[in-house]
């Protein structure tokens, strides 16, 4: 199982996009400062999670929400969450 997330930062309110097969330990990882990309806005919350099959599928669908982000259908998809 693979799985797509969105994390907000509750230090400055950016999202984050990314995939992993293990949720719980990378948002331990981005919280731990481990990402480079994320380093700098610590500590993250998971507004949303979509689990898929395969690495392949997540890959895909983590593009087509970063391809939303700024936009309105980004909007909506973590607006319904807040």
């Amino acid at each position: 199982m693979y799985y797509v997330y969105i994390l907000k930062s509750l230090k400055d309110g950016s999202y984050y996009i990314g995939h992993t097969g293990n949720l719980e330990k990378r948002l331990s990882k981005h919280n731990s400062k481990g990402s480079i990309f994320t380093k700098g806005k610590t500590p993250y919350k998971i507004v949303l999670y979509e689990s898929l099959n395969t690495r392949g599928e997540a890959m895909r669908r983590e593009m087509e929400v970063k391809s939303y982000k700024g936009g309105q259908a980004f909007k909506r998809l973590v607006g319904r969450l807040e």
